[in-house]
C-alpha cells in the first residue's frame, strides 16, 4: 500500500511539470528597443521565398525574410481565412537581421482586418 501511495505521489509531480506552460519570450517587449510595424505571412505561399513547407516570414523594407523565434502554428491555423498562408497580415516585431534571416525577440500579431463586401 505503501508503494502505491509513493508512485502515485511522484506521478501527480511528474503530471504537474508536464502541464507547465512555458510563456513564449517573443511575447515580451523590449522597452530599450524600437518596435517594428511590419508585414507576415507564409513566406512560401504569399512572399514567394524558395523553402520546403510552409514557414513563416515578414517583410522589411520590401523584402521578405523567413523568421527565427517564433513558428507559422505559434499564431494560429496558418490555412484558415485569415492565416499565413492565405493571407498578409501585420505584426509588431523587434528584431534583427543574420544571415539573411530575421532572429525575432519580440513578435505580436495585430488583429485581421475585416474585409469590406
Amino acid at each position: 500500500m505503501k508503494s502505491i501511495f509513493i508512485s502515485f505521489c511522484i506521478s501527480l509531480v511528474v503530471l504537474s511539470a508536464i502541464g507547465q506552460t512555458k510563456k513564449s519570450t517573443v511575447s515580451i517587449v523590449n522597452p530599450n528597443k524600437k518596435t517594428a510595424v511590419v508585414e507576415t505571412a507564409c513566406g512560401e505561399c504569399q512572399f514567394g521565398l524558395k523553402g520546403k513547407s510552409c514557414d513563416l516570414a515578414v517583410k522589411i523594407n520590401g523584402k521578405a525574410y523567413f523568421v527565427d523565434g517564433t513558428n507559422i502554428n505559434d499564431h494560429g491555423d496558418a490555412h484558415e481565412d485569415d492565416g499565413f498562408c492565405n493571407a498578409v497580415r501585420k505584426a509588431e516585431v523587434q528584431g534583427t537581421l543574420v544571415k539573411n534571416r530575421y532572429k525575432v525577440t519580440y513578435f505580436k500579431l495585430m488583429p485581421a482586418v475585416a474585409k469590406k463586401d
